[in-house]
């Protein structure tokens, strides 16, 4: 596990800029935090190290933003709204198996509602206080390789 101090909102997306950067297809992030911890800025810098130049939103009312036309597709989802067996039947292995849906990388906002999770996945927890200032935990599961230079984002 990893823990990232993150000095503002640009260091959060520029988190996310490096991840959308380095990421192969197939992997899912798993984002956790209270509202307004920066879950949807981490996910337009993912968007934008991707290359993605629409518009990154959260789709808290839609549930799944799609976009494709970057290095890899960004599948977005924001499970906010929904209780855990409303999770259950959206089958949303179906973005990460590659089987229904290109390859690509896959974020899910509020992912403590999944009441199942891929074999391999990193899980971001962001949070604020006021004594520690904003930080994000980086916790890879499955034999999830990452490496993050923490000393960029403070």
């Amino acid at each position: 596990m990893a823990t990232i101090f993150l000095a503002n909102a640009e260091a959060t997306r520029s988190l996310g800029l490096s991840l959308g950067q380095s990421l192969p297809a197939g992997s899912v992030i798993l984002l956790e935090g209270d509202l307004g911890a920066g879950k949807t800025t981490l996910v337009q810098g993912i968007g934008e190290g991707l290359g993605i130049t629409d518009s990154i939103v959260s789709p808290t009312f839609t549930l799944i933003n799609e976009y494709l036309e970057g290095r890899l597709p960004l599948y977005h989802l924001d499970l906010y709204r929904l209780e855990p067996e409303e999770v259950t039947a959206l089958n949303l292995e179906s973005y990460w198996e590659g089987v229904e849906f290109e390859l690509g990388i896959v974020a899910i906002e509020w992912a403590e509602r999944l009441s199942y999770k891929p074999q391999r996945y990193l899980s971001i927890c962001l949070n604020y206080s006021v004594d520690t200032g904003r930080q994000a935990s980086l916790i890879p599961v499955g034999n999830f390789d990452i490496r993050v230079n923490a000393s960029h984002f403070s």
